[in-house]
């Protein structure tokens, strides 16, 4: 029984996800700073996702983004919006073979509602 319930921790163990939420982010090029200023209008276009991944194999080559503006980016990107309300970021790390590191990838999901500012 103790065997198994080690086992069981050790898979585990193998991956792990973390989650926040945000009021508001824009487009990585934006000014939020202006937009709050200004109070525009704006049009609400629905839910919307976006993931950005990085993958590493043996844990010295990387390739890909995993990065919180990329994700956001990609989901505004889908819906055509300027702005995301509401977003819950969550960030997951997984190995394969974690012992010896032969794979493992981290990605970085955002969801929110895309809102489109009226000019």
């Amino acid at each position: 029984m103790k065997k198994l319930l080690l086992l069981a921790g050790g898979l585990l163990l193998g991956g792990c996800t973390s989650v926040g939420s945000v009021g508001m982010v824009t487009k990585s090029m934006a000014d939020p700073g202006s937009l709050l200023k200004n109070a525009q209008s704006y049009k609400e276009l629905g839910p919307v996702e976006g993931e950005a991944c990085r993958f590493f194999i043996l844990a010295m080559v990387p390739f890909g983004d995993s990065t919180f503006s990329s994700a956001v980016d990609e989901a505004l990107i889908k819906s055509g919006g300027d702005a995301l309300l509401n977003v819950t970021v969550s960030s997951s790390l997984y190995g394969f073979i974690p012992i010896y590191n032969f794979f493992s990838y981290t990605c970085t999901n955002v969801k929110g509602i895309a809102i489109k500012l009226k000019q």
